[in-house]
C-alpha cells in the first residue's frame, strides 16, 4: 500500500508537467483561432452581403466616343441619376444621384472635357469634369415663372468669355460661362406681352452665328420669334404671326432655319421660315402626305437638320423640308412598333438616322438610313432579344469608323422594362437591369426543397473542396500561406458555391427576394449574391387598348406552402390598377415565385382602396384576402367554396379601417353579417357597416402619419419579467393604429413656421372599438413623420423647431388587466390569467412609458428585425439621409432608462439615460456603402432564431444578414473545422504521450525497488 502510495506520488509530476505543456499548447492554437477571427473581420465585407448599383431608367445620353481616351456614353435617368457608362462593358465610370425634387432636365457635353446638366426646372446648372465626374462648377439662375427648361452648348457670343451657354427656365433667358459659370447676362420675353402666356419652346443660334432665336408660343393662336444679341443679351427684333384655326400648343419644333407646329385639330402641318427673325405661316395638310389619313396626329421631339417626324395612324412618318418651308416630302413611313433616333451628322450636308422595328417577340430590326431620300439604307441587322425586355422605346445611336474607313453603328436601346442594353453588329454587347432601380416593393419565397438523389461523385468531389478549403484555412491560420494562396481563400469565401445553390439551406440563409419595379417586372434575385433568378413583364399589366396606362402598386405572399402541401410552389399575387388615379379599376396577378410563370390573372370590375390578409389559408395553402372598394364593400379572394366557408366562420371577428388624411378622418367598419344576399355566394362581395368613427379638427390637425405592425410578426411572449421577479404584461393586440398628426402651420417644410405654432400629436386607436389608447402632444415639433411599431412598443422620429435638432421618441404599453399575476412564481405555476378571451369591447386598462432622445441624422425610413420566433432582442434599421442604414439596439430607446439605474434595472440592461442616441462606427450595417435613392428596407427572420435577413433598396440594392443577439445558436462560417480537428488530435497524442511516459516513470521505479532489494 506504501509503495503504490509512493508510485502515485513520484509520478503525478510528470503529468503534471505534460498536462501543462497540453495546457500551453492548446491556449496557443486558441490563441491563433481568436486572432485569425478578429484578423478576418474586415474581409467579411461581401462574404454575407452583397450591393449593386444601378441608374433607372434612361431619358437622356450623350455620346463622347473620341480616339483619344476612354469611350463612354453619358446619361440621365428618371431617378435624377447623372451617370458615366463604358461603352465597352457598361459599367459605371462615375454617377451622381441628385435630390428627389432636382429632376434632370437636359445634358450636354460643353468644350470635350465638362458634362453640362440642366436641373430643377431650369434654375440649376452644373458642370462635371468628364473623366471622374468631380462638380467644376454650379449656378443658380432665378426666374418666378413656370416654363419648359431648355439648353443649349457651347455658343461663340463675340464677347471677352467664349463658349457660353444658353439655359432658358423659369421665363428667363441665361447666358452661362462655360469656364466657371459666372452668369453673362439674362432676358425676359414676357415684357410687353403681360396680358398673354408666354411659352418658349425652342433655343437655337443663327446659321452666321450672329444672333439667337427664341421661338415660342404667344396664347393659343400665334407663333413668336424673338432675335436676341448674343453679346449683351437685348432683344433686337420680335416677330408674331397668328393662325385663325388655332395652334396645338403641346409641342413645337424647329427643324434648321423652319418652325414646325400642328393646327388645334391636329391635321395641318404649320410651318415657317425664321430667317432673319421674320415669320410666315405655311400650311400643308396631312392627307395630302399620307393616303387615309383618319386620326390626330403628334409632333415627335427628335431633333433632325431639315427634317421633322409625325406619329399618325399608328405610323410614324419622317418628313423632310425642301428648298422653302413649304415644300415638305415624306422621306419615310415606318410601321409601328417602331423607334426612330435623333438625326446624326456624317457631314454638314449628310445625316443619319436609326429605325427599329419589332419582328417577332424575340427579334427586332436595327436599320441605319441617310436623309437623302434616295435607297438611302446602309446598315440593317437582326438582333435577338430577351422577349421579358417588351418592346424597345428609344434608341440613341452613334458612329465610328471601321478599318475600311467606313462607317460603323452602335445604338443604346431602352427597353420596356427600363432595361438599358448597347447593339453593335448584330449582337448585344452589354446589357443593364436598371429597372431594379425602380423597386416599389419586394417580398420573399423559399427555394425549393433539396433532391434526395446525391450522385457519389458530388459527394467526393464536394468532400475534396471542403478539406482543401479548410488546409488552406489552416495555413493562413498558422501564417504559412502564401500570397497566391490567400487570394485563393479569399476568392473561395466571396465565391463559396454553397450560398448560390438553387435549394434551401438548414439555417434558412438562401431565399429568393421578389421584387416589383414601376415598369411592371417581377424579378427573383437570389439572396447569396444577388444575381437573376428569372425575370417576368407581367403580362396582365401591359399597356392594352382597354388599358392604356396599368400601373402596378405591391407585391404579396399568396402561397407558402408548409408540411402538408409541399409539392406546391410559392406563389404572389401582384396588385395593381388600370391607370393612376384613385377610381381606375384594380388588376390582381398571380405568379409562381419558382418559376416566374402568370398563374392567373384578373380585371376587377371596381376600384382596390385597401387589402387585407387574412390569418386562414386553405387546404392549398393559398391565403384568404379581402380587396376592399371605394364603396366599402370587401370582396373576398380566392374565390372558392372552401375559401368562403371559412371566411363565414371568422366573420364576425375580422374589422377593417379606412384613413382618409385629407377630411382628417379614421373610420372604422365590421362585415355586415345580417346580409347574405346572391351577392356573396356569386361574387364573394360582403357589404359592411361603419361602427366607429374620429374626427381630428382641420384648424387644429393634420394626419401625417399611420403605423401599424406587421401582420406576420412573431411575439415570443407577453410577459416581461424583471430582475426583481416582478412581471410586466406586453399590450400585444394586432388591432392598434399608430397615428401622428401636426398643426396645419406645422405640415410644411421644416422651418416654415415658429415653435408657438407647431405641435405634434401621437395616438394610439384601437382599431376594432375607435377607442383611443393614449394620446401625447409634443410642443414645438414639425414633421416630417417616421415610426415602426413592433410588439408593444412604436418608436418615432420628428423635428424638435425649439432646440432645432431631429428627436425620436419611443412609447411602450403594457396591458394592466393582468395585474393580478405580478409573479414569475405565479406565472411559471399557471396562476394567471393569460389563456382567458381578449376582446376589444372589454374594459382596457393599458400602462403606458415614454421617452424622448435626440438624434443626429435625418432619417428616411425606419424597420425593426424580425426573428422565427421572436426570442431575439430587437434592433432598428434606421435609413438615414445619406442613404446609409444604421442597426441600433432597442435597449437605446427604452423608455425606463434613468441616470442612474438601480442593480436590479442594470441586470435588466437598462443603459444609463443621456439626452442623445449614441452611433458608433459599427452600428453602419452597410458599412461604408451608400444605397442610393434609399426607399425601403425589408426584413425576413432566418430559421436560425439569432438572425435575421435585411433587403434594402432603392436606387442601389444591398443586402445582409444581421444578428441582434450576436450568433449564439450556430459557428460562424469562418470557424476552422481544421484547427479544432488539430487540438482533438494534440489532445489524443498528448492523453498517449502522458500515459507512455507514466507507465516509463513507473517501470523505473519498479526496477529500482527490486534493484535496492
Amino acid at each position: 500500500m506504501a509503495s503504490t502510495r509512493h508510485r502515485f506520488h513520484s509520478a503525478s509530476p510528470n503529468l503534471l508537467r505534460a498536462g501543462f505543456m497540453f495546457v500551453v499548447f492548446t491556449a496557443i492554437f486558441a490563441g491563433f483561432c481568436v486572432i485569425s477571427c478578429n484578423g478576418l473581420y474586415e474581409d467579411q465585407v461581401g462574404v454575407i452581403d452583397w450591393h449593386q448599383q444601378y441608374i433607372g431608367k434612361v431619358k437622356h445620353a450623350v455620346f463622347h466616343s473620341q480616339k483619344s481616351g476612354r469611350k463612354r456614353v453619358i446619361v440621365a435617368t428618371e431617378e435624377n441619376v447623372i451617370a458615366s457608362l463604358n461603352l465597352r462593358r457598361g459599367e459605371i465610370f462615375w454617377r451622381h444621384v441628385l435630390a428627389e425634387t432636382d429632376v434632370v432636365d437636359e445634358i450636354d457635353i460643353a468644350l470635350g472635357k465638362y458634362v453640362i446638366t440642366l436641373s430643377s426646372s431650369g434654375s440649376v446648372i452644373r458642370a462635371w469634369n468628364l473623366p471622374d465626374g468631380q462638380l467644376v462648377w454650379e449656378s443658380f439662375l432665378d426666374g418666378s415663372s413656370s416654363s419648359k427648361s431648355l439648353l443649349s452648348v457651347p455658343v461663340d457670343l463675340k464677347n471677352d468669355k467664349e463658349n457660353a451657354i444658353l439655359v432658358y427656365g423659369r421665363g428667363w433667358l441665361n447666358a452661362v460661362s462655360g469656364i466657371d459659370g459666372e452668369l453673362l447676362w439674362r432676358t425676359d420675353f414676357s415684357i410687353g406681352s403681360e396680358d398673354t402666356e408666354v411659352s418658349i419652346e425652342r433655343i437655337d443660334l443663327s446659321p452666321d452665328r450672329e444672333s439667337i432665336y427664341a421661338i415660342g408660343f404667344i396664347g393659343k393662336s400665334s407663333v413668336a420669334v424673338w432675335v436676341v444679341n448674343p453679346g449683351n443679351g437685348q432683344i433686337m427684333k420680335h416677330e408674331v404671326a397668328t393662325y385663325d384655326g388655332g395652334l396645338s400648343l403641346d409641342k413645337l419644333i424647329v427643324t434648321k432655319d423652319t418652325l414646325v407646329a400642328l393646327d388645334s385639330a391636329r391635321s395641318t402641318i404649320i410651318t415657317s421660315s425664321i430667317t432673319n427673325g421674320e415669320l410666315s405661316l405655311q400650311q400643308t395638310t396631312l392627307s395630302s402626305l399620307l393616303e387615309d389619313f383618319s386620326s390626330e396626329a403628334e409632333l415627335l421631339l427628335l431633333k433632325f437638320v431639315g427634317a421633322f417626324a409625325l406619329k399618325v395612324d399608328s405610323h410614324i412618318l419622317l418628313i423632310k423640308v425642301g428648298n422653302t418651308c413649304s415644300e415638305l416630302y415624306l422621306l419615310e413611313k415606318v410601321s409601328e412598333p417602331a423607334i426612330i433616333s435623333d438625326g446624326l451628322l456624317l457631314s454638314p450636308e449628310q445625316q443619319a438616322f436609326a429605325v427599329v422595328q419589332h419582328l417577332d417577340k424575340n427579334r427586332v430590326s436595327l436599320t441605319v438610313m441617310l436623309d437623302d431620300g434616295q435607297n438611302n439604307e446602309i446598315l440593317k441587322e437582326i438582333v435577338e432579344l430577351d422577349p421579358q425586355r417588351g418592346i424597345l422605346q428609344k434608341v440613341f445611336i452613334n458612329n465610328y469608323l471601321r478599318v475600311d474607313m467606313s462607317h460603323g453603328f452602335r445604338a443604346l436601346v431602352i427597353a420596356e422594362d427600363h432595361s438599358l442594353a448597347l447593339l453593335q453588329q448584330g449582337e448585344i454587347v452589354w446589357s443593364r437591369e436598371d429597372g431594379l432601380a425602380e423597386i416599389i416593393d419586394a417580398t420573399t419565397a423559399e427555394l425549393p426543397l433539396e433532391s434526395d438523389g446525391v450522385s457519389v461523385a458530388d459527394v467526393e468531389h464536394n468532400l475534396f473542396e471542403w478539406l482543401k478549403g479548410h488546409l488552406l484555412k489552416l495555413k493562413a491560420t498558422l501564417m504559412l500561406a502564401s500570397a497566391e494562396e490567400i487570394d485563393v481563400i479569399q476568392a473561395r469565401r466571396l465565391n463559396n458555391a454553397e450560398k448560390t445553390k438553387m435549394t434551401r439551406d438548414h439555417n434558412g440563409f438562401r431565399k429568393l427576394l421578389i421584387v416589383l419595379t414601376k415598369a411592371g417586372k417581377l424579378l427573383a434575385l437570389h439572396s447569396g449574391d444577388g444575381h437573376i433568378v428569372w425575370s417576368q413583364l407581367i403580362p396582365a399589366f401591359r399597356k392594352t387598348e382597354e388599358c392604356q396606362a396599368p400601373s402596378v402598386l405591391k407585391v404579396l405572399p399568396w402561397r407558402i406552402p408548409h408540411q402538408h402541401a409541399l409539392d406546391e410552389s410559392p406563389a404572389v399575387l401582384i396588385m395593381g390598377k388600370c391607370g393612376l388615379g384613385p377610381d381606375n379599376t384594380g388588376i390582381l396577378s398571380f405568379v409562381d415565385s419558382h418559376s416566374g410563370k402568370e398563374l392567373e390573372s384578373y380585371r376587377l370590375s371596381y376600384p382596390i382602396s385597401q387589402v387585407i390578409p387574412l390569418p386562414m389559408t386553405d387546404s392549398t395553402e393559398q391565403r384568404l384576402h379581402l380587396f376592399v372598394d371605394n364603396n366599402a364593400r370587401a370582396h373576398l379572394f380566392p374565390r372558392t367554396n372552401e375559401a368562403l366557408s371559412m371566411f363565414l366562420k371568422q366573420m364576425s371577428n375580422i374589422y377593417l379601417y379606412f384613413v382618409d388624411i385629407e377630411k382628417g378622418s379614421i373610420r372604422g367598419y365590421g362585415i355586415n353579417n345580417q346580409d347574405m344576399s346572391d351577392m356573396v355566394f356569386k361574387d364573394y362581395c360582403f357589404k359592411t357597416r361603419e361602427l366607429w368613427s374620429v374626427l381630428f379638427p382641420s384648424e387644429l390637425e393634420k394626419i401625417v402619419a399611420t403605423v401599424t405592425k406587421m401582420s406576420d410578426e412573431v411575439v415570443h411572449t407577453q410577459a416581461k419579467v424583471l430582475t426583481d421577479q416582478e412581471v410586466l404584461y406586453k399590450y400585444v393586440r394586432k388591432n392598434v393604429l399608430f397615428v401622428v398628426t401636426v398643426s396645419p402651420r406645422a405640415a410644411g417644410p421644416i422651418g416654415s413656421t415658429a415653435p408657438e405654432e407647431a405641435w405634434l400629436v401621437a395616438y394610439l386607436i384601437d382599431t376594432v372599438t375607435g377607442r383611443i389608447l393614449h394620446r401625447v402632444t409634443h410642443q414645438g415639433m414639425q414633421g416630417p413623420v417616421h415610426a415602426v411599431f413592433s410588439e408593444n412598443w412604436v418608436v418615432y422620429h420628428y423635428f424638435n423647431l425649439r432646440a432645432h435638432r431631429y428627436e425620436m421618441s419611443v412609447i411602450d404599453i403594457y396591458d394592466r388587466s393582468h395585474a393580478d399575476t405580478k409573479n414569475v412564481l405565479e406565472l411559471m405555476l399557471g396562476h394567471h390569467n393569460l389563456t382567458s378571451p381578449i376582446s376589444s369591447y372589454s374594459h382596457v386598462d393599458v400602462e403606458v412609458k415614454s421617452q424622448s432622445y435626440f438624434f443626429s441624422p435625418s432619417v428616411k425610413t425606419i424597420a425593426t428585425t424580425s426573428t422565427a420566433k421572436g426570442i431575439t432582442s430587437k434592433q432598428l434599421l434606421i435609413g438615414t439621409i445619406g442613404d446609409q442604414v444604421i442597426a441600433l439596439d432597442k435597449r437605446f430607446f427604452d423608455p425606463r432608462r434613468s441616470q442612474n439605474p438601480s442593480p436590479a434595472e442594470r441586470e435588466d440592461g437598462i443603459l444609463p439615460l443621456s439626452e442623445g442616441i449614441p452611433i458608433f462606427p459599427q452600428s453602419y450595417i452597410t458599412h461604408s456603402l451608400q444605397v442610393e435613392g434609399l426607399r425601403g428596407i425589408v426584413t425576413v427572420p432566418a430559421r436560425l432564431e439569432s438572425t435575421c435577413l435585411v433587403f434594402v433598396y432603392g436606387v442601389d440594392l444591398f443586402y445582409t444578414r444581421t444578428a441582434p443577439s450576436r450568433t449564439y445558436d450556430s459557428l460562424t462560417e469562418d470557424f476552422s473545422y481544421a484547427l479544432l480537428l488539430i487540438t482533438i488530435v494534440a489532445l489524443v497524442i498528448a492523453i498517449i504521450v502522458t500515459w507512455v511516459l507514466s507507465e516509463q516513470k513507473e517501470l523505473k521505479e519498479k526496477w529500482r525497488q527490486t534493484l535496492g532489494v
